[in-house]
């Protein structure tokens, strides 16, 4: 986690005269410190044993005894056993108990400090220390979800609705055998206390922070930072979108504009994206498939579907990639419904199961979204010209009258059909579009006309619902090229 040089390095030997007694290791902390973090190791001969805990300038932070080793405080979350809240300048103070240790033995420590001052953090997850699992793979997750922590609710143990706690929805996901999710609540970051609580207990299921900025005039799911992030689009301290889309970036995180055609008023404040200002170039993610607005209307495709805002986006030459989210409010959801946790499922080829992994793939473009949120179902596709190849989110230089081959991988539809999209419009694919078998890979050519182009893939089922939605390869007809996706750097402030 911590692969800067630290800023302090307290070492020290403990011997039979500390046997029961506290130590006390000073060190100041500089001004403007976002996040501190503590390693604190020692030799453990002949049952040494020592405690470890914590006291800023103004109170006491934490005792974990023997439990931990690394020790991580924010404004927003920290690790059991110590209390989140602001980092304050001055003479904080390692305590470290000495319960037991032998006469005759002397036991060496090292305890090490770094100040997080810039939003430089990480390289592999918030929650984790090191990937849930390793190597290149298709994982699956929900990257909308709601909690306690804003209005999520649930029932309670006499039936009646009751705010729903995190650890439900967490439960929820791994029991639909995701691999990520992102816990959006509204404008808040106190969920991100309880995440990292839990995510030790589910080394299976990587938890990823993120919030929805609810706005008067549009939402966005922001995935990465913990720091707080200012919500009120519209007011002195935050005029336009730019602004707030700065103030993401600052802190590097991913900004995803969700459910951007729902309908704004009473019943959903601003829920449709309507801030006129919005530089769409800089968006890098759209929220197509929201479940809650599938519910809503019955139909992925029906009036509230974020496909055709998406399709817009692309028509004006902009590389977006679009996602899905459950936007579930209650974990307790049959598995069926829409908007239950995992419906839809977004599908990312990431190079491990990690925070910066998962969003390195999605700003890639490598995601598909199973909207059934079925455990084996996936979709992709490869563009081919002599020896140049594209995949989902790439492009590939396709002059005019070239014929570029594509090539589909089509798994877990027993029964469906292939649907070509070119610039928006339903088009001529393989000349049999049917998939009859659970494993298939349909073949079908375009031929180049010199022009930009962008071509993605729909997955039907046998009554002609929609059940798997693709991301774009881009044909670039001038070979001009354009300049790479941004890479994903974690923050941590």
């Amino acid at each position: 986690m911590t692969e800067a040089r630290p800023d302090v390095v307290l070492e020290g030997v403990v011997t039979e005269a500390d046997h029961e007694t506290y130590l006390q290791l000073p060190f100041d902390a500089p001004a403007g410190v976002t996040r501190l973090t503590v390693a604190f190791d020692y030799e453990r001969a002949h049952r040494t044993t020592l405690d470890l805990g914590l006291v800023d300038p103004e109170r006491f932070r934490g005792w974990s005894g023997g439990e931990r080793r690394l020790v991580t405080l924010s404004a927003e979350e920290a690790t059991p056993s110590y209390l989140p809240g602001p980092i304050p300048a001055g003479r904080w103070t390692i305590l470290v108990g000495v319960p037991n240790i032998r006469k005759g033995v002397r036991a060496a420590y090292k305890a090490q400090v770094w100040f997080g001052t810039s939003p430089v953090g990480p390289s592999v997850s918030t929650f984790s220390e090191a990937p849930l699992r390793t190597g290149r793979a298709w994982y699956r997750g929900d990257l909308h979800m709601h909690t306690a922590h804003s209005d999520g609710s649930c029932c309670a143990q006499s039936g009646v609705r009751s705010p729903a706690p995190l650890y439900r929805t967490v439960e929820a996901a791994a029991a639909r055998g995701l691999d990520f999710i992102a816990i959006t609540d509204h404008n808040t970051t106190s969920h991100f206390h309880a995440m990292r609580e839990l995510q030790p207990a589910f080394d299976r299921l990587l938890l990823i922070p993120g919030r929805e900025i609810t706005t008067f005039h549009g939402h966005a799911n922001v995935f990465g930072p913990t720091g707080f992030i200012d919500f009120r689009l519209g007011a002195e301290s935050l005029p336009t979108a730019g602004a707030l889309m700065d103030a993401a970036e600052a802190m590097e995180g991913v900004f995803a504009i969700a459910h951007p055609l729902l309908p704004s008023g009473e019943l959903c404040m601003g829920c449709g994206w309507t801030a006129r200002d919005t530089d769409f170039s800089r968006v890098k993610v759209i929220e197509v498939s929201n479940g809650g607005a599938a519910r809503a209307t019955g139909n992925e495709e029906g009036a509230f579907s974020g496909i055709p805002f998406w399709h817009a986006r692309l028509m004006e030459g902009l590389r977006i990639t679009g996602v899905g989210g459950s936007d579930n409010h209650d974990p307790s959801l049959a598995p069926d419904i829409a908007s239950a946790v995992g419906m839809p499922t977004t599908i990312v080829e990431a190079t491990e199961l990690s925070e910066t992994a998962i969003m390195a793939g999605i700003l890639a473009g490598r995601v598909a979204i199973d909207l059934d949120g079925a455990k084996d179902r996936s979709l992709d596709f490869v563009a081919r010209l002599g020896e140049a190849s594209a995949c989902m989110g790439d492009e590939i230089f396709a002059p005019a009258g070239v014929v570029v081959e594509f090539e589909v991988q089509v798994r877990g539809v027993e029964a469906g059909r292939l649907e070509v999209i070119v610039d928006g419009v339903v088009t001529e694919g393989p000349s049999d579009p049917t998939l009859d078998k659970s494993f298939a890979d349909p073949t079908f050519n375009f031929t180049a006309d010199g022009a930009d182009h962008w071509v993605r893939l729909n997955i039907r089922d046998r009554a002609g619902r929609l059940i798997l939605i693709g991301n774009p390869i881009y044909l670039n007809g001038a070979g001009e090229g354009r300049p790479p996706r941004s890479g994903y750097k974690k923050s941590r402030t």
